[in-house]
């Protein structure tokens, strides 16, 4: 890994060098995790606090009501854990019919939150402090008010006039009448009593207990068909990993129902092509990678969805090396193609990363899905709802194609990278459908090209869309997206103002003589702490 100086790119940000590392999109959220490493915790402790403190300090991309997965180097081997709810179980494939669609917001667009049932089974399984305790920092500041921070600020700005005729939001969100501005102060004595609630009994109160009965009484309420049933069957998995390696290292994601898998088929595709023989923004670099992705991205919009309804296709077929490879002998290297799904079987989300000194790595990302997710608020509690219905697919017959008990397709992913023995890196990259690619572009640059962490956090992004469509940020080199036009790609340069579609990126990568690197995302107001 190397530290250039002066940095490539535009952010002055230096990585953060530590024993012990947090790196977050809020610094409020990451400096509790590290007082629960500073208490004597380990990287599970501090990715928990981490997350629970989320949910109140950026209530924009999570809350009490997401989901969440992680991915846990315990010292010696990964473990992969699926914290998504399921929908509720009398839902059945005609639940959208007559709609034409899934709903975007609104208590149709709710599945059971799983998060908080992934705190309670992290926690068991690898945490070290008391579970209660891990909660302090995000009571404290629901009690008593935290100053929000500018682009959590800017968001919550974005998101109220849509969302202020959802149940329970208005009440909640804009207690003046109107949004919360950046450095003012929130506080939720109602999300108080709920964690201090969820702490005291392990969870229990959330999914079996008087949250739960206020949850679906207001789900009945507003016509959904969520109850206490479905709350209480939620159960988070211990699912392992999928992966793909790449020369000396391989990407592990969480399998599907995320999209995880299609970072490791686009890797798989691109180590058949000479992406090697590039510098990291090269234009033919970014072009293989687009291209790579884009196939990547049809073949998981066909077949991915809950592992129960995948049948004719799994991951193994799409992950199957000759399949890849014939996958990637479609990219014509000098233009652009818009590509169709194959056939792998013949005949305003958040992101974290913590390392603690003995070891230990997480990656952990929990979402609400869409800014603010549903946009309902269960009154007298400060638990809002994601929107995760909105990842089903209404084709009857997709194995994605909504139904009752079955987690939707999901696009938050917490990824990590492993070299042939040892532990690389911890990471994600928040951001919808920028998530998988977003994956992509953090593992090249950091093991292919050999950037920092925090230099390939800092690094232009660009996502690929449908048909030929990538949009990229402003920072990309004008000649580059014009090399890049002439190769047939229908281009579009975001404004640095509009670039909340690129991601939040936290980093932390492990160094060969001992501790850890990190790199946090100028995109967000976080950072990267340690000691």
């Amino acid at each position: 890994m190397k530290f250039p100086s002066p940095p490539p790119y535009a952010s002055q940000r230096s990585p953060a060098l530590a024993d012990n590392l947090v790196v977050a999109s809020q610094p409020l959220a990451g400096q509790a995790g590290l007082a629960m490493l500073a208490a004597g915790g380990n990287a599970v402790d501090a990715a928990i606090a981490t997350a629970i403190t989320l949910t109140q300090v950026e209530p924009t991309g999570n809350g009490l009501g997401s989901d969440a997965f992680a991915i846990v180097w315990d010292g010696k081997q990964l473990h992969g854990l699926n914290a998504s709810g399921c929908s509720p179980k009398s839902w059945d494939t005609t639940r959208f019919s007559q709609a034409g669609r899934v709903p975007e917001r609104g208590w149709e667009t709710v599945t059971v939150p799983g998060a908080v049932n992934g705190w309670v089974e992290l926690h068991k399984k690898f945490g070290t402090l008391p579970f209660e305790k891990l909660f302090e920092p995000a009571i404290h500041y629901a009690e008593t008010g935290y100053i929000v921070s500018p682009i959590i600020g800017k968001l919550w700005g974005l998101s109220s006039p849509e969302l202020q005729s959802q149940p329970g939001f208005s009440d909640h969100f804009m207690p003046k009448g109107r949004a919360v501005h950046a450095g003012e102060r929130f506080v939720s004595a109602d999300a108080a009593r709920t964690l201090q609630s969820i702490a005291e009994t392990g969870g229990d109160s959330f999914y079996t207990g008087h949250l739960a009965e206020q949850m679906a009484a207001d789900a009945a309420k507003h016509g959904s068909e969520l109850t206490v049933d479905d709350l209480a069957s939620n159960q988070a998995d211990w699912c392992g990993t999928v992966s793909q390696s790449f020369d000396h290292f391989s990407l592990h994601e969480i399998p599907p129902n995320g999209q995880g898998i299609a970072a490791c088929m686009a890797l798989g595709m691109l180590s058949h092509t000479p992406i090697r023989d590039f510098a990291p923004d090269d234009p033919q670099a970014f072009h293989l990678m687009f291209e790579a992705m884009k196939l990547a991205f049809r073949d998981s919009a066909a077949f991915v969805a809950d592992p129960a309804y995948m049948n004719d296709v799994q991951s193994e077929h799409l992950l199957n090396p000759d399949y890849l490879a014939s996958r990637a002998a479609l990219i014509d290297i000098k233009r652009a193609q818009d590509f169709q799904s194959g056939a792998p079987r013949q005949g305003g989300t958040v992101c974290l990363s913590t390392a603690d000194q003995n070891g230990m790595m997480v990656s952990f990302i929990q979402s609400n899905y869409a800014g603010f997710g549903s946009g309902v608020v269960v009154p007298d509690t400060g638990i809002h709802l994601q929107n995760r219905a909105c990842g089903f697919d209404i084709e009857p017959g997709h194995p994605n194609h909504v139904g009752g008990g079955k987690r939707p397709f999901h696009t938050i992913i917490p990824g990590f990278l492993m070299g042939e023995q040892d532990p690389l890196m911890a990471f994600g990259v928040m951001g919808g459908m920028m998530q998988a690619q977003g994956h992509v572009q953090m593992a090249l640059r950091t093991q292919l090209w050999g950037q920092d962490v925090q230099t390939a956090v800092d690094a232009p992004r660009w996502r690929v869309m449908d048909g030929m469509n990538v949009i990229c940020e402003a920072a990309m080199d004008s000649k580059t997206v014009q090399a890049l036009v002439d190769k047939g790609h229908n281009m579009s340069v975001e404004a640095p103002d509009l670039s909340f579609g690129f991601g939040g990126a936290q980093l932390i990568h492990r160094l060969d003589g001992g501790g850890y690197a990190g790199g946090s995302d100028p995109r967000k107001d976080g950072g990267a702490y340690g000691f």
